[in-house]
């Protein structure tokens, strides 16, 4: 397999470690006693965390697809709420405890497969990166299931903000890029309130995407609009490439057989379709 196929196999196979902390009811509980109550203050909280007491306007950049107006609702409330350092031991002892409570009690596989992912992970360039690089910087966790979503987290955002870099190369905004994915695969219904944009923020989105013959006028995509969505996730899986090159052929494969029972695991949270993309036949 070549590297950028592995990198988007293995992000479907640790992608779903990390989302624990968003969907696992015990990660939602660990964010509550943290003075984080309902989702999206655990969500921003928890996330932005690593950055510092940080205001909107850095959130909304770096977040990407998030109305500046539904970040300004978190941000900066919940730092009246919770400390960053507070959210940060929240956010990785509710995760630890979601992944407990559904992984088989397989302390050697745990380890090894954390050893594998921390590889990949501490050879992550991070040049650019803000998410990926303000994870790299957090304290090594001791315990095998922490250092498993430690770096399962800091491979996601190295590859989330590739991600961004892809699209803001593609020049589209946030709303566009939600807006096209809609066209392509459906979804508004959750994509929008999700993200929180507005019904004109979202139909001046469309009226972009038509003006640049990405969309028909019946809002569908076009073969070019086709072809701009397959080369941003092209080059979405070749940014996020060089960490696996830091493992051999064969451990990768070994992690992937280590981490493909995991995520059918923890499949048990996350909603099918979800904002991440994460097929359901990921872990299949």
């Amino acid at each position: 397999m070549s590297i950028e196929p592995l990198a988007r196999r293995l992000w479907q196979l640790f992608e779903p470690l990390h989302a624990v902390t968003y969907f696992a009811p015990r990660a939602r509980a660990a964010f509550e006693g943290a003075g984080l109550r309902g989702f999206w203050r655990g969500y921003f909280a928890g996330r932005a965390a690593p950055l510092g007491a940080v205001t909107p306007a850095p959130v909304t950049a770096l977040f990407f697809s998030f109305a500046p107006a539904m970040v300004a609702r978190a941000l900066p409330d919940v730092w009246q709420r919770t400390s960053p350092e507070q959210a940060l031991t929240a956010r990785l002892d509710g995760a630890v405890a979601a992944l407990r409570s559904v992984l088989p009690d397989e302390p050697a596989r745990w380890a090894e497969a954390a050893d594998l992912l921390e590889t990949a992970a501490g050879a992550a360039v991070t040049d650019g990166r803000a998410l990926g690089a303000a994870n790299a910087a957090l304290p090594r966790p001791a315990d095998a299931l922490a250092r498993l979503w430690h770096a399962a987290t800091l491979l996601r955002e190295h590859r989330g903000d590739g991600h961004i870099a892809a699209l803001v190369g593609a020049e589209l905004s946030g709303c566009q890029a939600l807006a096209l994915r809609d066209a392509l695969y459906g979804g508004r219904e959750q994509l929008q309130p999700n993200r929180g944009w507005t019904d004109g923020e979202w139909d001046d989105a469309v009226r972009a995407l038509l003006a640049r013959g990405w969309l028909d006028a019946d809002g569908r995509p076009t073969a070019e609009g086709q072809t701009a969505h397959a080369a941003v996730e092209e080059r979405t899986d070749r940014l996020a490439a060089q960490p696996w090159t830091a493992l051999s052929p064969g451990d990768q494969t070994r992690l992937a057989h280590l981490l493909t029972p995991m995520a059918g695991a923890v499949g048990v949270f996350l909603p099918y379709p979800n904002p991440m993309g994460v097929p359901r036949s990921a872990a299949g």
